[in-house]
C-alpha cells in the first residue's frame, strides 16, 4: 500500500509496477528463522526474514527513546528522522519489481504487541514512507506492515509465535484513497480502514488542481491576486458572510456546503464603498470561478468547489500563481508523457484524457464496496472542512455515490461506512478547529486518549471487534497546537448526514452546547 518509489521520473510505470507487486508479492516464497528467547532484543536480532528476491536493508532492535535516522531517505520526503517511544524490532527490505523500479518494505514489531496488524499509506505522489504514522501505530501496540498485507501478517505471526488478529489500515489524502482502493480490490485484506480526506476520483481531483494555474495566472499576470490579498481581504469577507451561519462567530465555518460566497461584495465601489481593501472586476471574476464547481462542457460536475475558508493555505498552494507540482508532474509523466509540457496550457481536454487513460486504474471511484462489507469490513473516514488540497464536498459526493450504487439509505450506510466532517481542520491535520482525533503521527495525537470517544483508530477497532459503531468523535484543539500548552477546547464531530449544531445557549466552547442533528444530507 504505502510505496517508496525508487524511480519517480517514471510515474506511470512505477505506479503500475507497484500495483502488480502488491498482487504478486503475496505469492512469493517466504521463510523466517527465530530462536526462542525471553529477551526481546535477542529475539529481534535472531529473527531471519527471508523473502524471495528481496534485500535485507535493516534488522535492528530499537529501544524506546531512540530517534531513528534515515540518511538514505530521499530529501524530498522531509523525513530525515523519527522518534520512537516504545521498544521495537525494525525490519526494512528492498524489493525489485522490474529492472527500473522497486519498493521499500518496512515492518515495525513492538515488544508489547496487541495482536493486531496495521498498514499505512502515503500522500500525494511523493512515494514516501510516513515514518510518523508507523511510529504512532507501534506506540499503540500494532505490528506495522507495508505494501504486502499477507507477508506482513506472515512475518508478524512467525516473529511473535502467534496468529495475527484483526488487520487495520490508517491513511490520509492519497493514503486515504489507497485505503478505499484496497477495500475495493482486496476486500479481505483489512478488517477496518481509517481513510482521511480520501483522494478518490483521483484523475478528476488532479485535473481540478491543475485548472487553478491557468485561471490565476502567474505572479506577473495582470490582475494576479497576491497571497496577502487572499489571506486578508478575501478570507475576511468569506468569514463575514459565512462564519455566523452556525450561530457562533469563532473563525470556523462549521459546514462549508452552506457557504456560498457573494464575490460581488469584494468589488471596489460595491454599494458605494470607498474602501481600497477591495478587488478589481477581473479579480472578482477569478475569485468567483475559483469558488465555483468545476464542470464538464456539458454542465455536469467534474469536481466540486473548494472549501470556503481554505484561502489561508490554498493561497500558498493552489492559488499561488505557480503550477501545483503534483498535478503538473502527473500530467507531464503519466497522462501526456511529455516532460516539457507547460502547465499553463492545461485545458479540459487534458482532464478528459486523464479519465480515459486512468493509469494503473488509479481513479478509485467505486459505486459499491459490497464484497468488503460482506467480509465484515468497516470504514471510518474523516475530512477537514477547511481542507486546502481536497474539497471536503467530494467526500459527501463519494458517500452519495456509494449510497446510490448500493441502493443504501443512511441506516444501511452506517452499518459499514461512516463519514465524519471536521470543521476547522486543514488537509489531514492542523487548523483553527478541534482537529486532533488520533489520526496519525502528528505530535498532539500521542496526547489523545486511545479510546473510542476521542481517537479514530480506537473507534475503528471497537467497531470491528465489539460491534460498537462510532456515532460521534470528540476532536481536541490544543493551545498553539501544543499538548504541553493544554487543551483550548473540544468539539463534537458528527457522522454524516448529521451536523454538529449549536444549541443557541451556553458557552460555544463548551462541548455540551453542541449536539448532532440529522439534516438529511446533500446532493452533490
Amino acid at each position: 500500500m504505502q510505496l517508496q518509489n525508487n524511480f519517480t521520473p517514471h510515474i506511470q510505470e512505477a505506479t503500475t509496477m507497484a500495483r502488480i507487486a502488491w498482487t504478486l508479492f503475496a505469492a512469493r516464497s517466504l521463510a523466517a528463522v527465530i530462536t526462542n528467547s525471553d529477551n526481546f532484543e535477542t529475539q529481534c536480532l535472531n529473527f531471519k526474514p527471508q523473502v524471495q528476491n528481496a534485500t535485507l536493508n535493516h534488522l535492528e532492535y530499537v529501544p524506546a527513546g531512540t530517534t531513528l535516522a534515515f540518511p538514505d531517505n530521499d530529501p524530498s520526503c522531509a523525513r530525515p528522522s523519527q522518534p520512537v517511544i516504545v521498544d521495537l524490532c525494525r525490519i526494512a527490505l528492498s524489493v525489485p519489481t522490474s529492472q527500473r523500479s522497486g519498493f521499500i518494505y518496512e515492518l515495525w514489531l513492538p515488544e508489547s504487541w496487541n495482536g493486531r496488524t496495521m498498514a499505512t499509506g502515503n500522500g500525494g505522489l511523493d512515494g514516501c514512507i510516513k515514518y510518523e504514522d508507523i511510529a504512532y501505530g507501534a506506540a499503540n501496540g500494532f505490528s506495522r506492515l507495508h505494501t504486502s498485507v499477507e507477508i506482513g501478517k506472515e512475518l508478524t505471526s512467525l516473529f511473535y509465535g502467534n496468529k495475527t488478529g484483526k488487520s487495520y489500515y490508517l491513511g490520509c489524502s492519497l493514503g486515504g484513497r489507497q485505503g478505499i482502493g484496497n477495500a475495493e480490490k482486496f476486500p479481505a485484506d483489512f478488517d477496518g480502514i481509517v481513510a482521511g480526506a480520501p483522494a478518490v476520483d483521483f484523475n478528476s481531483l488532479y485535473s481540478w488542481r491543475a485548472s487553478f494555474f491557468p485561471l490565476t495566472g502567474n505572479t506577473s499576470s495582470p490582475g494576479f491576486i497576491s497571497s496577502d490579498t487572499w489571506k486578508t481581504t478575501i478570507h475576511n469577507e468569506v468569514l463575514k458572510q459565512c462564519d455566523i451561519i452556525d450561530g457562533v462567530e469563532d473563525g470556523i465555518i462549521e459546514d462549508p456546503v452552506l457557504c456560498h460566497v457573494d464575490t460581488e461584495r469584494l468589488l471596489c465601489g460595491y454599494n458605494n464603498s470607498t474602501s481600497t481593501d477591495c478587488l478589481s472586476a477581473a479579480q472578482v471574476e477569478i475569485v468567483k470561478t475559483v469558488y465555483d464547481d468545476y464542470l464538464w462542457p456539458n454542465g455536469t460536475l467534474l469536481y466540486p468547489r473548494p472549501n470556503p475558508g481554505n484561502e489561508l493555505l490554498a493561497s500558498d498552494g493552489l492559488y499561488s500563481g505557480s503550477p501545483f507540482s503534483p498535478s503538473a508532474d502527473w500530467f507531464k509523466y503519466a497522462i501526456l508523457e511529455n516532460p516539457s509540457w507547460d502547465p499553463a496550457t492545461y485545458t479540459i481536454s487534458d482532464a478528459l484524457l486523464a479519465v480515459e487513460k486512468n493509469p494503473a486504474t488509479i481513479a478509485t471511484w467505486p459505486t459499491s464496496l459490497a464484497p468488503f462489507q460482506a467480509n465484515g469490513g468497516k470504514i471510518l473516514t474523516y475530512h477537514g472542512q477547511q481542507d486546502q488540497q481536497i474539497s471536503s464536498l467530494n467526500s459527501i459526493r463519494f458517500w452519495n455515490r456509494l449510497s446510490t450504487g448500493m441502493d443504501y439509505d443512511a441506516g444501511k450506510m452506517d452499518a459499514f461506512y461512516r463519514l465524519f466532517r471536521i470543521p476547522g481542520m486543514n488537509h489531514c491535520a492542523g487548523g483553527p478547529g478541534a482537529w486532533t482525533v488520533g489520526q496519525g503521527g502528528y505530535a498532539p495525537s500521542y496526547s489523545i486518549p486511545f479510546d473510542t470517544q476521542h481517537n479514530v483508530l480506537a473507534a475503528i477497532v471497537d467497531w470491528v471487534e465489539n460491534g460498537v459503531a462510532p456515532d460521534e468523535i470528540v476532536g481536541t484543539k490544543y493551545t498553539n497546537d501544543s499538548a504541553a500548552a493544554g487543551i483550548s477546547f473540544q468539539h463534537r464531530h458528527c457522522r454524516y448526514p448529521y451536523r454538529s449544531t449549536y444549541s443557541g445557549e451556553g458557552d460555544p466552547l463548551d462541548i455540551e452546547s453542541w449536539h448532532c442533528v440529522n439534516f438529511g444530507g446533500y446532493q452533490i
